[in-house]
């Protein structure tokens, strides 16, 4: 067993309309959650660009507790209460601590999360310790993990010049069946009637110095995409990058004089 600090924010939205109001902001079906489940979902622009990336926990029937990134907490809270209105929610920050626990089952009736961000089977784990023996992960290698899982970061992969397709958030993210929300109208023209120009991909680069991010791929002295994150790892460097679509899966590219290769993201 494995585990990190993962650093969080948290934004709890309490009270009789707290789940139809999420619902009608967020892009994934939070009422189709049982208490105690989760699922990843979006807040989006109406123009559908990202304004933070959340994992939405159902505590009891009334009680959503979402997790976000460290800096986006009074970011969600401020959006979710500008479109509150008269429901009856309450929405305020509130304090927990998170773990990343890779290689173990969270404890019996603990508040934990699963993620497959890491590429392995695990779970957050919220306001306990983890179990005695487990392997304290550091900060390099927790990102190492995610790099090489192809798990795309707010303000590394996703940032306003990004939509959620090309980050590969519309798997994991949106549901379709679920009513309106911000930004719904755009996700779905572009899922049902085109396809994104590039797409977030995992690579392999020679050599032991990782790329700065914003460095350009190329493929044949043509730029085809960008470095967004990068690690050095067993004597190479796992990068995560934007390229075109039209890039064959095989094709050997470059990043900053060395060769770069597409891999498949590790998967739990």
């Amino acid at each position: 067993m494995r585990v990190a600090p993962r650093p969080r924010a948290f934004v709890g939205v309490i009270g009789p309309d707290a789940g139809d109001h999420l619902q009608r902001m967020v892009s994934n079906d939070v009422l189709a959650l049982a208490p105690g489940e989760s699922c990843d979902a979006l807040l989006l622009t109406a123009k559908a660009r990202v304004v933070a990336t959340l994992r939405v926990l159902r505590r009891a029937e009334d009680d959503f507790l979402v997790l976000t990134e460290p800096e986006l907490g009074e970011v969600v809270r401020r959006e979710l209460l500008r479109t509150l209105f008269a429901a009856r929610a309450e929405i305020v920050l509130e304090e927990h601590s998170s773990r990343v626990v890779l290689g173990a089952p969270p404890p019996p009736g603990s508040l934990a999360v699963p993620t497959g961000d890491y590429g392995l089977p695990g779970h957050e784990l919220l306001d306990l310790e983890p179990p005695a023996g487990a392997v304290e992960l550091g900060a390099d290698e927790l990102e190492r993990l995610r790099i090489r899982a192809g798990t795309p970061r707010f303000g590394l992969e996703i940032d306003n010049r990004v939509l959620p397709a090309e980050a590969g958030l519309v798997e994991r993210a949106v549901s379709f069946q679920k009513g309106c929300y911000p930004g719904q109208e755009p996700v779905a023209r572009l899922h049902y009637r085109g396809h994104p120009n590039r797409a977030l991909r995992v690579l392999e680069i020679d050599g032991e110095l990782p790329p700065e991010p914003g460095s350009p791929i190329f493929l044949g002295g043509k730029a085809v995409g960008r470095i967004t994150s990068a690690a050095a790892a067993d004597g190479a460097v796992v990068a995560l990058g934007f390229v075109r679509v039209e890039v064959p899966e095989d094709a050997a590219l470059g990043v900053g004089g060395r060769t770069a290769t597409m891999v498949a993201p590790a998967r739990p």
